[in-house]
């Protein structure tokens, strides 16, 4: 039996250790002095690995939230100041996994502003071709690009936010449209939009929700007038070329 039989490669050892302290870098109700010891242990290490584990902090909420919040900001600065050698272990975080989200969209808007809405639509992309029992992830993605109104020249942005439209979850299917009023006007996301109203004509939530889109956006419903009409209810209407307006 050889040396590294008995103990491990060095890639062996290092996993196992990194696993170790995820552990205790999650672990919610233990002693606040334990993750902070932890999270400056991940910073330290300057490894791939080690940042990718520290990024787990972000999906967990410690039973005090003052010191949940101040233990972020600090997992937070130590993956800014890390530099280019964070970016692939948040872009990875993004993509894998379903908490947290939020606090890497932070990161990597100080580290790569100008790649982050590419990021969040792919991500947004592959989450509209799969099955998702909880939205939050979603809801957490769409509401950056609302919030920023970023993503405009991102490759498949718009495709992905149609795609959403057609979610299971109506809070998807309308920060989709929020998200797409946000946005130039195109003929696509026209289409899509009226076609999201017809499909949910008996969901008073999302039919709102929709209408507010296409008003914000000064779309008109060519081809779909008689539908679209017949079914709208104070305040909206329809002018004489059919742009959706709204009264008061």
């Amino acid at each position: 039996m050889g040396l590294f039989d008995l103990f491990g490669s060095r890639a062996q050892r290092e996993q196992e250790a990194l696993r170790k302290l995820a552990k205790k870098l999650t672990e919610k109700f233990g002693p606040p002095e334990n993750r902070q010891k932890v999270i400056d242990q991940l910073a330290g290490m300057h490894t791939p690995g080690a940042l990718a584990t520290l990024c787990l902090r972000f999906t967990v909420a410690s039973e005090t939230g003052i010191t949940d919040q101040e233990e972020k900001e600090a997992t937070l600065r130590h993956l800014v100041d890390a530099g280019a050698e964070a970016i692939g272990p948040l872009r990875e975080f993004v993509r894998d996994q379903e908490e947290g989200i939020t606090w890497a969209l932070r990161a990597l808007a100080r580290l790569v502003p100008d790649e982050l809405p590419g990021v969040v639509a792919a991500e947004l992309a592959r989450l509209s071709t799969v099955y998702t029992k909880e939205p939050d992830k979603k809801l957490a993605l769409l509401g950056w690009l609302a919030e920023h109104h970023a993503g405009a020249d991102a490759p498949g942005a718009e495709a992905a936010l149609v795609a959403l439209l057609d979610d299971f979850s109506d809070d998807v299917r309308i920060a989709a449209a929020r998200a797409l009023a946000g946005r130039p006007l195109t003929e696509a996301s026209r289409e899509a939009l009226i076609l999201l109203l017809l499909r949910d004509a008996d969901n008073a939530r999302v039919r709102g929700e929709v209408l507010a889109a296409l008003h914000r956006l000064g779309a008109d419903v060519k081809g779909h007038r008689p539908s679209v009409e017949a079914l709208l209810v104070e305040p909206w209407f329809l002018d004489k070329d059919g742009v959706v307006k709204k009264r008061g």
